[in-house]
This record gives C-alpha cells, structure tokens and sequence, in this order.
C-alpha cells in the first residue's frame, strides 16, 4: 500500500487523445458521479463499471472524487491504475497535482491470494479499526480489475470459488457500514453481458464463466462502457433497486 506522489512524466504514459476528448466533450461521467455521490446510503453500494478502457477511466474517476474533497482507496488487481492521469486531471482543474495524489491510496495484487486480501482485512485496516469507518467522511473504494487475478488458470477451481466468494462477502459487509464502491472490470476476455443466453465472449466455455455473472448479481447497477468513433458510450445493463436509480433524463444512456 502506498501513497501516491506526484509521477515523473517520462515514468508514466500518458492517456490517449481520444480519453481525454471524451471527458472534455461529453459529462456523462462526472453526471454519473455527481448523481451516486447524493444517494441515500442507507444500504450498501456496489457499482460496477465493465467495458473498455477501465484501467484509464477508474484513474479519472479517483481524480474526480479526490478533487471533491472525498478520500479514494484504489485497489488495483489488473495493475492499470495511471497516478499521470490524476495529475493531468488535476493541472486542467487548476489543481495542486499532489493534493489529489495524497489523497489517494493504492494498494496493488498480483495473485488471487493477495487480491483477497486487500478485499479483507488489508481494506478494513485502511478503512479504520476493524472496519468501523466514522460517519462524517467516508473514503470510497475503487476496485480495478476485481476479477482479473481470480482468472489465472495456475490457480486450481477448487480454490478460486470459495476464496472469491469469501471476498465478496467481506466486501458486502464492509459496503454495509456505508462505503461506497466502485468497481471497474475490463470486457478484454467478454464480449457480452455475463447475464445474457450464451453470453460471456471468450468466458462463454471457460469454468470461470460464472465469475463474471456474479459480479453482476453482486453489484447493485451496472454500466457498460465502450468508446465508439472518439465518443464515450455508456450503457445501463443493471438497474437498481428503486432508491439507487439515477433519474437524470439528461444521460443519454441504452437501457437493456
């Protein structure tokens, strides 16, 4: 775990034109975002972002929350997280790259094993003491890559159920003392909803099919993202219970 300086820019690559055109032209984000932030959080929180360019989006969206004065933990299972564009992010704003980037903490895996646990109890020591997070300001977490090292084939079957469920279940009670999440699965091995009849692209005759379509079950909304001709795309896949729906007619969104 760390926490992040500001990055050297030969040390970083930086976002590709097209990323940045999207989130100067279109807001559906930053809607997104300003929408989540005024929900109840009365009962727990699970968003899931799946699609393209993950690794480079869920860097903006650390910047954003850290640049509305919100604490952001990012844990990183697909080694994507970019600290370039949070200070790119923050130089546009007018912002001091490094108050954003002390505002943010990172904590890396590399193997199933550690995955789980930084979704335990490297997340709750994070949080606070034994996950009794304090009611005034709440960090929200970020998972990047959440399925990504539980789909290392060097990993029996046997194992790989049982301990990505026991994740999922530590973070359930922790998204139950009011901790919002965020996470953020890239679509490189999927190139259908895990919900839909013969879907899951690549996964759709792989054992660990099923890992994807409990992601879904587990997150209360989910959106699809995909960049088309330079322009950002997303799409509602899950709608939520009724006190987290996003009601903003303004979203230009395809609702399957």
């Amino acid at each position: 775990m760390s926490i992040l300086r500001t990055p050297v820019r030969n040390g970083f690559k930086p976002f590709p034109t097209e990323l940045r055109t999207v989130f100067q032209r279109k807001h559906s984000f930053d809607e997104i975002l300003l929408q989540l932030m005024q929900v109840d959080l009365s009962a727990p929180r699970k968003v899931l972002f799946w699609g393209e360019r993950t690794g480079e989006i869920s860097s903006y969206v650390a910047g954003w929350l850290a640049s509305k004065g919100i604490a952001v933990v990012v844990l990183d299972g697909a080694n994507r997280f970019d600290p370039y564009m949070v200070s790119s992010l923050a130089r546009r704003a007018w912002i001091p790259p490094e108050r954003l980037l002390k505002s943010i903490r990172i904590a890396r895996a590399f193997t199933c094993y550690q995955m789980a646990t930084l979704m335990g109890e490297q997340l709750i020591s994070l949080l606070g003491r034994e996950g009794a997070v304090e009611l005034r300001q709440k960090p929200w977490v970020i998972l990047l890559g959440p399925l990504t090292t539980f789909l290392d084939e060097d990993v029996s079957e046997r194992e790989v159920r049982p301990l990505f469920e026991r994740s999922l279940r530590k973070i359930e009670g922790i998204a139950s003392e009011r901790v919002p999440f965020l996470l953020f699965q890239s679509s490189e091995f999927s190139e259908s909803p895990p919900f839909a009849k013969g879907g899951l692209g690549e996964l759709r005759n792989s054992k660990r099919a099923y890992l994807m379509r409990r992601l879904f079950q587990f997150s209360n909304l989910v959106w699809r993202i995909d960049l088309e001709e330079e322009e950002l795309k997303l799409t509602l896949e899950k709608r939520p219970a009724e006190k987290f729906q996003i009601a903003d007619r303004r979203l230009q969104i395809e609702k399957t």
